[in-house]
């Protein structure tokens, strides 16, 4: 007996399929990076596409930790050290697995906690052609930032230099 499913359920569920392959994937985790420790993280990516990584030390120590990120070949493509939080953007140029690991092996008394976001793909705007926009918001923040930024030159003790040489700004 044939398939009891409508043709439009089957374009839908197609076209959802289709969608779903356009988003981009990532994980955010908090951990606990023990004294004396180092933990790795890893992720297929396919060539060409983009991958960001953003962390921050919540809490421990001095706050800070050593971050690294390697290839699929083991070529190490960031590292930094003793961070508090900083973030890294590259675009795969081989495909394979990546690798990132934090670091506390510096430390011997002192565990971190460290939350991170690793994103894979390129994020679609929210809406198409944003940039080109003035939108009702954003013509309030610009009236606010005007408003707030006379205030600031208003309050200036008998004006000063970089004021008085370029007069008033205001939005056209």
């Amino acid at each position: 007996m044939g398939s009891t499913v409508p043709r439009s359920a089957s374009v839908l569920l197609l076209l959802l399929l289709l969608l779903r392959a356009e988003q981009p994937r990532g994980a955010e985790l908090t951990f606990e990076l023990p004294d004396n420790a180092k933990q790795c993280f890893h992720e297929e990516v396919e060539q060409g596409v983009k991958f960001s990584l953003d962390y921050q030390v919540i809490t421990g120590g001095h706050y800070d930790v050593d971050c690294y990120v390697e290839d699929p070949q083991g070529n190490t493509i960031y590292r930094e050290t003793k961070k508090q939080y900083d973030s890294f953007t590259y675009r795969a140029e081989v495909k394979g697995v990546y690798q990132f690991c934090f670091s506390n092996e510096f430390s011997t008394f002192s565990h971190k906690t460290v939350y991170f976001d690793f994103q894979v793909g390129d994020e679609p705007p929210i809406l198409p052609d944003m940039g080109n926009r003035v939108t009702a918001l954003t013509q309030r923040f610009r009236g606010a930032y005007w408003k707030e930024l006379d205030k600031m030159v208003d309050y200036q003790p008998g004006g000063t230099p970089a004021t008085e040489g370029l007069g008033r700004l205001a939005p056209s």
